[in-house]
């Protein structure tokens, strides 16, 4: 099972690959490497489309083609604005409650985390009192040294893992 924290993702792919598409499904049997896949779970926000609607319209086109992506759910959060600008809420605590959540339905025996958030430790910790395996995907140089410490595998998103079979 994998859980994409798609901002942190999507600020990773861009920052340290230089780009921000990629294939899904490509993505999904790299990062499990030819063992059972069951399912990914994207999560994000909607932007504002009142402020961007520009960027607003190219989010839903990306939006609407990972809901025809085999296997992908995409679960939104939303964005609540503030003083200073917009902030995620409800992004976090869906990735954690879900993989908690799935987990405990034994779904699954090992679930991928796509994030550098080191916020995510205590429900890696309460998943791992499950019985199951978490692993860490991440971008060489945001990893998280909380999320390398109560991680049971790392998968380093760099050039090469992005790369296609010939």
């Amino acid at each position: 099972m994998i859980f994409i924290d798609g901002s942190n993702f999507y600020y990773g792919l861009k920052e340290n690959m230089g780009f921000t598409q990629i294939d899904f499904n490509f993505f999904a049997q790299k990062l499990t490497e030819g063992r059972k896949y069951i399912r990914t779970y994207y999560y994000n926000v909607a932007l504002d489309a009142k402020e961007d609607p520009g960027k607003y319209a190219s989010q839903q086109r990306f939006f609407n083609k990972l809901c025809f992506t085999p296997y992908l759910i995409l679960k939104l959060g939303r964005l609540q604005k503030t003083s200073t600008g917009y902030v995620e809420k409800g992004v976090d605590i869906n990735i954690a409650v879900d993989m908690f959540k799935l987990a405990h339905d034994d779904v699954y025996d090992t679930a991928i985390l796509v994030t550098s958030d080191g916020d995510f430790v205590p429900a890696i910790e309460v998943v791992q009192e499950l019985g199951k395996h978490m692993e860490n995907a991440y971008f060489g140089r945001g990893y998280s040294f909380h999320l390398r410490k109560a991680c049971d595998k790392f998968i380093e998103l760099n050039n090469s893992f992005f790369k296609s079979p010939q």
